[in-house]
């Protein structure tokens, strides 16, 4: 008899020890919570990109963590990880990508995570010795663009935003290439297989009449990526290569992704990257 109590006591114990080791799991997936005590802060990982995603959480993370949010910021090196373990929960949020990088790996990967908000803009510029306004072209100027195709989009987006060019109907310009071009009114004539790297080299050597040239090109060579080009991309929340926060679905709306988001997109954090990066990296409004 006492050793059936001993059996069903030890049963009934080895419940109530799971059931709180269950409940504690649950605890530390912060992301759930619907509540916030800054005396006990749920603790939220986050993967990131070192620079400048990782450096933009550490510095919304004191704040965060007196509103009950502590950040474990995880740091990744492989563009193609974050996205998967995300997926596969080994993460909670993360923020390294623009809207185009993820819509890629939705569809290669079938992933089910999506945007939860824009935070700011690496801009890509067109620079020129020549102009000083993209109007003041020439008919058949050379227009210098690199060969990651990746950048064509932007490039083309930018031209098309002062009238230069014009897309095919139906044509999405975020994957456009030069061959989708339709109009083209002052003949500008493109060279777009340029390596990314010499791009700051041909620029500074006065060729062509306007070169394209990434933000992180042009701060490595001294250059203001804000004021410098003649034509550069605006921080909007539309511009579809803004870096975003990406969640798995159905958590954009959570308190603690909501809370996050708005710490990055705070005055405070608008003016500390307009002050660290000058111009290179821009806050989305």
């Amino acid at each position: 008899m006492k050793k059936l109590l001993f059996l069903v006591t030890s049963f009934i114990l080895g419940i109530i020890l799971i059931g709180c080791s269950s409940a504690s799991k649950t605890e530390k997936k912060g992301i759930e919570v619907d509540k916030l005590d800054p005396s006990k802060p749920v603790t939220v990982k986050v993967g990131a990109t070192n620079v400048p995603h990782a450096v933009l959480l550490e510095h919304v993370a004191p704040q965060l963590e007196k509103e009950g949010i502590k950040l474990d910021i995880v740091t990744y090196q492989d563009y193609y990880v974050p996205n998967k373990t995300l997926n596969d929960k080994e993460i909670d949020i993360n923020y390294f990508q623009h809207v185009p990088f993820l819509k890629n790996a939705i569809k290669e990967n079938g992933y089910k995570i999506e945007d939860a908000g824009a935070i700011h803009l690496e801009p890509i510029g067109l620079y020129s010795k020549k102009v000083k306004n993209v109007k003041d072209l020439k008919e058949g100027a050379k227009v210098l663009v690199s060969n990651n195709k990746s950048e064509w989009g932007r490039v083309i987006k930018l031209l098309a935003s002062e009238g230069l060019v014009k897309v095919k109907d139906g044509v999405d310009p975020v994957t456009a290439t030069f061959d989708d071009i339709a109009e083209n009114p002052k003949k500008l004539q493109f060279s777009y297989e340029n390596d990314p790297a010499l791009m700051v080299k041909f620029y500074q050597n006065g060729e062509g009449d306007l070169v394209s040239i990434n933000a992180n090109f042009a701060v490595d060579a001294g250059l203001n990526a804000a004021t410098e080009p003649v034509l550069v991309e605006k921080a909007t929340d539309d511009n579809p290569y803004a870096n975003i926060v990406v969640v798995r679905e159905g958590d954009k709306d959570k308190l603690v992704v909501k809370k996050l988001v708005a710490a990055l997109k705070s005055e405070d954090t608008q003016k500390f990257i307009k002050e660290k990066w000058n111009g290179a990296v821009l806050p989305v409004k």
